[in-house]
């Protein structure tokens, strides 16, 4: 059956929508922590659908909205008023820290960043935008056009001027030897001196840890002294919370909250986690910066009844439940579990990341060159002992990328790395 779905795929679908594994997978169904497959496998999930299934599979709160809604209306557009869509932006202004927020709902984080770089451009009349190497933003044109990212940018062609800066990676390039003050200080006079060649763009966007890129970030306080330079000259700063948000780095409940010493951002965008699966995105901004268009504008899809349902519901759980604490107790568990691990794998490079959002990095033993193919292998073994993860990195995918629901126990913390470092030592 599943063999019969992979030729009905790859006859109507683009042969550049990625698959893993070499025999694909499909998954028919899931709750709490775990997945079935097609032919009844059950897997323990360290993936959560890109970091989407936040809180957990089947989750009986969210469900529930979303079938309550469904009965009474799934969709009007943003032409009539919604009661949900206005409740769950309220929540998520409060809690942006950004002040005098504004919230539009989209249904993606890639339009969401479309509609960031939109007001960014339009409110600083400047098409020109500060980008960070390793990124990855999302799989629209222009947002393609500011990833940095080899691997997922089709084309070089982009209605916007990015302008790349050091300090998304800490343990690579020519920084990488600086302690991590000098580090900070090396990356400040890198955008400095790029500013000096070129007009003043509009803003820069920034992942507080780089998903795709693969889970990698740069010290503390990095962002916190961009952003003095940039407020200088009025150039706004765009955190990119797609995969960050929402409490999952542990420590803090958005990720530039690690470099918040000089304030929050202009702009934050989101999506993924607050639906638990359902397609939300969104944008907060000042309201000075989200009412700088001067034209109409709608969402057909964006804000819809039955999603806003499903984030209203996410929400209140995540925060009801304290997940962000248990992805920090938990997540740092599993870190140092894995870490022990990697003490005696000679492929593994680093383990690194914050809460439940960790990185395996794979590399030729010895040296710093990529082992994709050693990746490609542990993701194989992994699924065939019953775990889902990840996989994402900058010049070579070859790191694994370690994201479960957040809800994730001791318990299943233990089993999934067990099953992880059978897989790590059969590369």
């Amino acid at each position: 059956m599943t063999r019969d779905l992979y030729a009905r795929h790859r006859a109507v679908l683009p042969d550049w929508l990625a698959l893993y594994y070499e025999d694909p997978l499909e998954i028919t169904h899931g709750e709490g922590r775990h997945v079935w497959d097609a032919a009844g496998n059950k897997y323990l999930d360290f993936f959560g659908g890109i970091l989407t299934t936040m809180t957990a599979h089947a989750l009986p709160e969210v469900t529930k909205a979303v079938a309550e809604q469904a009965g009474r209306i799934v969709h009007s557009s943003t032409l009539y008023l919604n009661r949900p869509m206005v409740e769950l932006a309220e929540r998520v202004a409060q809690l942006s820290g950004i002040p005098d927020a504004r919230v539009f709902f989209t249904t993606s984080g890639t339009e969401a960043n479309d509609t960031a770089l939109l007001l960014a451009t339009a409110h600083r009349r400047s098409n020109a935008i500060l980008g960070m190497r390793n990124s990855y933003h999302g799989r629209s044109f222009s947002a393609v056009g500011i990833t940095g990212n080899r691997g997922w940018s089709p084309t070089s062609l982009s209605p916007l001027q990015t302008l790349y800066v050091h300090g998304g990676v800490r343990t690579r390039g020519p920084y990488a030897h600086l302690d991590d003050r000098d580090f900070i200080d090396a990356c400040v006079a890198d955008l400095l001196d790029l500013l000096g060649h070129t007009r003043a763009p509009a803003a820069l966007i920034a992942e507080p840890v780089q998903g795709v890129g693969g889970f990698t970030s740069p010290p503390d306080g990095l962002y916190a002294a961009f952003r003095e330079v940039l407020h200088e000259r009025g150039i706004l700063w765009i955190s990119d919370e797609v995969q960050t948000g929402w409490g999952r780095t542990g420590e803090h409940f958005w990720g530039w909250q690690a470099h918040g010493r000089s304030g929050p951002p202009d702009i934050v965008t989101f999506a993924k986690g607050i639906g638990n699966g359902m397609s939300i995105g969104g944008v907060v901004a000042r309201a000075e910066i989200m009412n700088c268009l001067d034209a109409n504008s709608i969402s057909t899809f964006g804000g819809t009844q039955v999603t806003m349902a499903a984030g209203l519901a996410n929400l209140s759980y995540l925060l009801e439940h304290d997940l962000q604490g248990n992805a920090r107790r938990v997540g740092g568990l599993l870190i140092e579990r894995l870490r022990a691990v990697a003490a005696q794998v000679p492929h593994v490079r680093e383990v690194r990341g914050r809460g439940l959002m960790i990185g395996v990095e794979l590399t030729r033993p010895g040296t710093d060159e990529a082992a994709p193919e050693a990746a490609s292998t542990v993701l194989e073994e992994a699924r065939a002992g019953g775990l889902l993860v990840g996989k994402g990195g900058g010049h070579s995918t070859s790191v694994l990328r370690i994201a479960p629901p957040m809800s994730l126990t001791v318990a299943e913390a233990e089993e999934g790395a067990a099953i992880l470092e059978r897989a790590l030592r059969s590369i």
